[in-house]
């Protein structure tokens, strides 16, 4: 299939990009950072035989887990944009989109293939990094959290869903355009979901609706609310009371809705590609 062709080729252009090897590096400095603080706090309440019982440690280890978490699920929002906003919007402005649009292609396998090919880099990056905090808290304290599986499938299908948008906004806007909305959305996403929470808290049922109006804007919080709900202990998760996700958590229907979102976006994309005057 030509898609895959494209997705191969594409993942190889992405992985030469400097921005991927900072990503890299940097994604290795944390996570050697991580591993110092997460080992010397667990040593700290450890050692003493009068510190916290192993109930109370497995909840600060989870604690530091889901900061972590939280951390990965930025780095890879982040890596998501800046490598995908300039695929198609850039590679039109400089000329070297004839390149392809001239061969036998159909140009939804060009818009599809590309997709591929950063969504093959984007799951081995949250492979990497999602898997090194998972590994840390492991080998330092034995300590495994629950559905980190489930949790981290959330995480991916966040950045699925942010690649698909910027995909869709390649095909539209320039550039530097695309890289604002699609930052814009997630902020937007970022904002109501932290209004939210504190809508929660406080029952005001208008700063929920608010945050309730920025997941169907775009539900790339939603999603991370998710994961943590996962993620997060029973305990934390019978109280409902978080920094890392809300009391409210988003529903089956949010997920599915988020999913056909992604798939949505991807599909104009490559509509709107193919009938691009080039």
């Amino acid at each position: 299939m030509a898609a895959l062709i494209i997705a191969r080729l594409t993942f190889h252009e992405a992985a030469r990009r400097k921005i991927l090897l900072a990503a890299l590096l940097l994604g290795i400095v944390f996570l050697l950072i991580y591993a110092i603080g997460f080992y010397y706090v667990n040593q700290e309440f450890s050692r003493s035989s009068s510190g916290p019982g192993l109930l109370e440690r497995n909840e600060i280890r989870n604690f530091l887990f889901m900061a972590g978490m939280y951390v990965v699920n930025f780095l890879t929002v982040m890596m998501t944009v800046l490598t995908s906003v300039v695929t198609i919007s850039g590679e039109v402005a400089s000329g070297t989109i004839h390149t392809l649009v001239a061969k036998p292609l159909r140009r939804w396998e060009i818009v599809l293939g590309k997709w591929l090919g950063h969504a093959a880099m984007l799951s081995l990056y949250l492979l990497f990094m999602a898997g090194g905090v998972i590994v840390i808290v492991y080998l330092i304290s034995g300590y495994t959290a629950p559905n980190y599986f489930r949790g981290l499938s959330f995480v991916w299908l966040n950045a699925l869903l942010l690649l698909s948008v910027s995909l869709f906004g390649g095909t539209t806007l320039s550039t530097l355009a695309n890289g604002v909305m699609v930052f814009g959305l997630y902020g937007i996403a970022f904002l109501g979901g932290w209004i939210e929470q504190i809508g929660s808290f406080m029952e005001n049922q208008t700063a929920v609706n608010i945050g309730i109006i920025s997941s169907l804007i775009i539900p790339s919080e939603a999603l991370w609310k998710r994961a943590a709900f996962e993620m997060q202990s029973p305990m934390v998760r019978a109280l409902g009371f978080s920094p890392f996700s809300a009391p409210t958590v988003p529903s089956a229907a949010m997920i599915w809705y988020a999913l056909l979102y992604a798939v949505v976006a991807l599909v104009l994309a490559m509509r709107q590609f193919s009938r691009r005057d080039l």
